[in-house]
């Protein structure tokens, strides 16, 4: 016995005996019939001349004027039509598409129109393409102002304003107004008894502006890192720091981030490391290297820096609100395999317009872009897969993965019917591919190697799914959490310049190539693994 590996040729018009040729076959050969990608049977190796004798004569009429189904899906994709969705998503009128503003909500109805223009239906009960869910945000009017303030008794420091966005951000979630104090350098921002570390121990930091690190400072992927992940929360460090009376805050490194909390009258701002490094100079320490002690010795080291500084913020917080996530689908053809799912998802929020208009191009609306055009090619052409293929667009993802909870926590699809989650986040700048995910599921890498192999030809790498003891951090990791089988797809060996929550995360960021090769093996991948009855 031998495969033989043929494609049957598929199109609107595609005559009415052709799904009958399965049956026929396996009645004149014997051995297993099924679908794959297109149609795959296995016959004995005597009849193979008369398949091709036969099948030259069924088929001769529609070559001139067919493609097979993969060929339309892959010549469907275009790096134009994906540069301009990511464009799109990343001007101005969607201001930065932080979720719960009306910028994020007009990028939702966006891309609720393109789902509906190629005929991808909406998935949920009423019709809609929206599943709504609360989202508090915080509006930053303008960028206010970080200054420091002369040491006492030290001539040589002088007042200094800081520049945005070159040395701080304003802080995405602060309170209006204006605080000045002393400089209090409180590392982690943590107290954990149970776990003899505490940030805080013989400090006080009442009325004085503490300056903190994001993460926490144990760094081992293990089960121990689990007792660590209440305190990594940006929110718990803030909330700390206010129980124990500071009046404001810094926090390191400039990344906007509105994943942290809004309390009332509490302003704060982001500073870069050499800021940091400027603050604390006079006290005698070197922040680079403070840093990497704490980290390595796993021993707190606070102390008052001598400096202070004036913060001020300009903000507006709206704690009564919602946002959505866009959810569309193209149902199974198959009267059984219909019932099972598979879900590719990207977060289409960004961090907003604070201070100034943060594109975020690469994170994520070059996900974003990908899946439209994925989408786009499945929906065009013209062959249904077996299974449904479901299209996510995350809401609040940068705001504490608020849209995927809302996914797991008020389901659109029996978990048990679910194939897999795959996440495609900062897919649009490099030069090869990472499925982290995929060893743990050989059967569906399987589909997305062949298809690197025969369309795309690209370094293709793959990883094990395995726990993160640390908080979660992405929206497959709160799929991952609740049952589901995740992947995350996203690309390696960056050939441009990477701005991570910046305003300088715009299109000239992006690869153009990379994202249609993406968008290709994604769809191509989706349609075999949907038609794989094996699975």
């Amino acid at each position: 016995m031998t495969s033989l590996v043929i494609a049957a040729i598929y199109n609107h018009s595609r005559p009415p005996w052709l799904p009958l040729l399965p049956s026929a076959f396996a009645w004149i050969f014997p051995g297993n019939v099924y679908f794959y990608g297109g149609l795959k049977l296995s016959v004995m190796k005597k009849g193979v001349l008369l398949f091709f004798i036969l099948g030259f004569f069924f088929f001769r009429g529609y070559s001139q004027e067919t493609r097979l189904p993969e060929e339309e899906i892959f010549h469907s994709v275009s790096s134009h039509d994906l540069l301009d969705y990511a464009a799109e998503l990343s001007s101005a009128p969607y201001e930065g598409r932080l979720s719960g503003s009306p910028g994020y909500e007009k990028a939702a109805r966006w891309v609720a129109l393109q789902l509906e223009s190629w005929g991808i239906r909406p998935l949920l009960p009423d019709s809609s393409y929206f599943q709504w869910f609360s989202n508090p945000w915080t509006e930053v009017l303008d960028p206010g102002s970080v200054i420091l303030l002369p040491s006492k008794g030290v001539a040589r420091t002088t007042r200094r304003v800081l520049e945005f966005p070159e040395e701080f951000f304003p802080g995405s979630n602060s309170a209006s107004g204006k605080v000045t104090g002393e400089v209090v350098y409180a590392g982690f921002g943590i107290s954990a008894p149970e776990l003899e570390y505490d940030d805080y121990a013989g400090l006080d930091v009442r009325d004085k502006i503490v300056m903190l690190e994001s993460g926490v400072p144990y760094s081992k992927n293990d089960s121990l890192l689990k007792s660590w992940e209440k305190y990594s929360y940006h929110r718990y460090k803030f909330a700390r720091a206010r129980e124990l009376g500071a009046a404001g805050l810094l926090y390191t490194g400039l990344v906007a981030n509105p994943n942290t909390s809004y309390l009332d009258g509490f302003v704060y701002a982001h500073v870069g490391e050499a800021v940091a490094g400027e603050l604390m100079k006079e006290s005698g320490h070197t922040y680079a290297s403070l840093k990497k002690e704490i980290l390595q010795t796993l021993k707190p080291n606070s102390f008052e820096t001598g400096r202070k500084v004036t913060i001020k913020a300009k903000t507006r917080h709206f704690g009564e609100n919602r946002s959505c996530n866009v959810i569309g689908m193209i149902e199974g053809s198959d009267p059984l395999l219909k019932e099972e799912a598979l879900i590719v998802g990207a977060h289409l929020d960004a961090v907003g317009h604070p201070g100034m208009l943060f594109p975020g191009a690469l994170d994520n609306a070059s996900g974003c872009a990908d899946l439209l055009g994925a989408a786009k090619a499945l929906a065009s052409s013209g062959v249904k897969p077996a299974r449904t293929i479901i299209f996510v667009f995350f809401g609040g993802e940068e705001c504490g993965l608020y849209g995927s909870r809302a996914s797991v926590e008020n389901p659109w699809w029996p978990r048990e019917k679910v194939l897999f989650m795959l996440n495609l986040d900062m897919v649009g700048n490099g030069k090869g591919f990472f499925l982290q995910g995929g060893l743990s599921y050989p059967a569906y890498l399987e589909h997305f190697q062949q298809v690197n192999n025969e369309f795309i030809h690209r370094n293709l790498r793959s990883s094990e799914n395995r726990i993160s003891y640390g908080r979660p951090r992405t929206d497959s990791a709160v799929f991952q959490t609740a049952g589901y089988p995740t992947m995350n797809l996203w690309t390696t060996e960056s050939v441009k310049t990477v701005y991570y929550h910046h305003p300088l995360d715009n299109t000239a960021g992006l690869t153009p190539e990379i994202m249609e090769d993406a968008a290709k093996l994604i769809a191509l991948s989706l349609f075999r693994i949907a038609n794989d009855i094996l699975l």
